[in-house]
């Protein structure tokens, strides 16, 4: 099993601020980063668990189209592996069926390089720029919940 990260990469969350950034009203329930518990049995060797890889919300709508992304993430250099919709790239071995038990249809899956975990130059470099307005917001992080008194 891979070790778990306590953060993912700089790369890596770049992919989701970036996105929300030029996106602000996507769809991000699929979004992920770091390995939930049922994804560290179910994934032990996933990219996921070193913090090199995301998950990003498919949502043609109002947010991110995959199939775009999935085409265009082909050409950076960044990009280890791509997942999405039962299909597999690489740059090695180029696309492929995918066979794992998620066939990832509603979100796409970027591994990304070790060597490139502190890049986060743009990723969507086929999308008009964000505006400065949303570059700020998408850095801001919520507070976290206060507890209740009882």
């Amino acid at each position: 099993m891979k070790p778990v990260a306590k953060r993912a990469t700089p790369a890596a969350i770049a992919v989701l601020r970036q996105a929300t950034a030029l996106k602000p009203k996507r769809n991000k329930a699929s979004d992920g980063l770091l390995p939930s518990a049922a994804h560290l049995t179910q994934s032990p060797n996933s990219d996921h668990n070193t913090g090199f890889a995301v998950d990003l919300t498919h949502d043609p709508v109002f947010g991110i189209n995959c199939h775009e992304a999935y085409f265009h993430f082909k050409l950076d250099s960044r990009v280890k592996y791509l997942i999405f919709k039962g299909k597999i790239w690489s740059p090695e071995k180029g696309e492929r069926p995918y066979t794992g038990s998620n066939p990832h249809n509603k979100h796409l899956h970027i591994s990304i390089k070790e060597s490139c975990g502190k890049i986060t130059k743009p990723w969507f470099t086929w999308l008009p720029k964000a505006t400065v307005i949303n570059k700020v917001k998408s850095k801001v992080k919520p507070l976290p919940k206060k507890k209740e008194k009882k």
